[in-house]
């Protein structure tokens, strides 16, 4: 008869995101094999990497160990080279993962497998009596479970196809702690003024420059699922024809965070052509209203019936993200740059906060580092960068780069670290406009 796991579908493909393109082989199910550490090590030594799964009656967790399980008696291979992770059952199309690192080889002491953080016991199972043992650090909100417990079940899986590397286990637990370190951040984000209760950040770029790309990226992100909701494509002329003003809902409540990212009509080098000049004036001013139909050859006047006559500090844009391919810097023309610069100038006239966002960028093993900041140190794209600042004339430090979801049909951490550490830095360069706002 074979062996099932536990796993729900969702938490496996959670687990497979974690680890990058690997598969698991279940190896031990103590409900099936025997609840005894003898059959347990009998089953899973020297059988590669692994993943040593405790399940209750609320939770899923464990821990993962890179090298062979040992034989009784015998040590692990390398300390640093294991760590915690929870499993966060949230709705139907996600589960989300958070890790521990442990700093020490684990240990088999007296029938028990135990990890530790320096010199104390974080975590522990002891397979004949079905208990666990869980360090209250490990424990937060939506795992409260800590000190002793008894549980239902335990598998432990060889992961098949990891790379057997301490700076790649460093790379997966780090993308995913800072991950969850964002998101925390951004889903408890307040304006630093009272002067207006959500921030609106335009995006303005060529047609198929990715504006409406990455706002279904960072839709996705705080989703935990790909979205799709801004319709985004390559063709020669803009797909955006509405100016849209997009809410940004986190976690399963769908509760909206205090920003908006609003799109438009991709610029065109040809007149007559693409977003007008005089709309994008009006959008800034927050005189145009959601989903109104852009004309490119009739700019919208204050005759119009749903234009905003006397907009609030909330209406108006708070920061201008200017939208380029990283790939066709050096193919912008003229004219372009004319029409960037002539926003510009508005821009700055109202004290406005601005970016430039670089998409389509690869290579992210050698453009990130490893605090997941300073992307702006690659060689790759440093030509790139230097070019835009001398043809826009906008600082480097306000030159960001990322990747957005644009046909991937699964989530990806580290794409998500880069998403949400662009979204910030635009949100810090907002309040520090607000901040300047004279308090009349």
């Amino acid at each position: 008869m074979a062996v099932v796991t536990n796993l729900t579908w969702n938490q496996e493909r959670s687990l497979q995101k974690l680890f990058g393109c690997v598969s698991f082989s279940l190896l031990y199910k103590a409900s099936v094999h025997d609840s005894s550490i003898y059959t347990m090590l009998q089953r899973c030594t020297h059988q590669g990497s692994t993943i040593t799964l405790i399940y209750t009656d609320e939770n899923v967790f464990g821990a993962f160990i890179l090298g062979h399980y040992p034989q009784m008696g015998e040590e692990f291979e390398n300390p640093n080279s294991s760590f915690f992770f929870l499993l966060k059952s949230g709705n139907k199309e996600r589960s989300e993962i958070s890790t521990f690192v442990f700093n020490r080889a684990p240990e088999i002491i007296k029938k028990k497998l135990s990890f530790c953080f320096h010199n104390s016991e974080f975590f522990f199972l002891m397979p004949e009596s079905k208990r666990v043992f869980i360090h209250p650090q490990l424990a937060d909100k939506k795992f409260k479970c800590h000190g002793y417990s008894t549980y239902l079940d335990c598998e432990v899986f060889r992961v098949e196809g990891i790379k057997d590397d301490l700076s790649y286990i460093r790379r997966i637990t780090g993308v995913t702690q800072r991950r969850q370190r964002l998101l925390a951040e951004l889903s408890t984000y307040k304006p630093t003024t009272c002067l207006t209760p959500e921030i609106r950040i335009l995006l303005l770029g060529p047609i198929g420059s990715g504006k409406s790309t990455f706002i279904n990226s960072v839709k996705s992100v705080f989703q935990g699922r790909i979205i799709r909701q801004a319709i985004a494509g390559s063709d020669i002329t803009s797909i955006t024809e509405q100016y849209r003003i997009y809410s940004i809902k986190y976690g399963e409540d769908g509760i909206s965070l205090p920003f908006m990212l609003c799109d438009s009509m991709g610029l065109d080098e040809r007149e007559g052509e693409g977003l007008c000049m005089d709309d994008i004036f009006y959008i800034l001013e927050g005189c145009i209203p959601d989903r109104y139909q852009f004309n490119p050859r009739k700019p919208i006047t204050s005759s119009h019936s749903g234009f905003i006559t006397s907009p609030s500090l909330k209406e108006r844009i708070h920061c201008v993200a200017y939208v380029l391919d990283a790939n066709s810097i050096n193919n912008l023309s003229s004219q372009m740059v004319k029409k960037f610069k002539r926003v510009q100038e508005k821009v700055l006239q109202c004290g406005i906060g601005y970016v430039v966002l670089l998409t389509k960028v690869n290579n992210w093993d050698e453009i990130l580092q490893d605090d997941f900041l300073n992307m702006n140190r690659s060689t790759a794209y440093q030509s790139q960068i230097i070019c835009v600042s001398k043809k826009l004339t906008i600082p480097i430090p306000n030159i960001l780069m990322v990747d957005n979801y644009a046909s991937e049909r699964e989530m990806k951490p580290l794409k998500d670290v880069v998403i949400l550490s662009v979204l910030r830095q635009m949100l810090r360069i907002t309040d520090d406009f607000l901040e300047d706002l004279p308090l009349q």
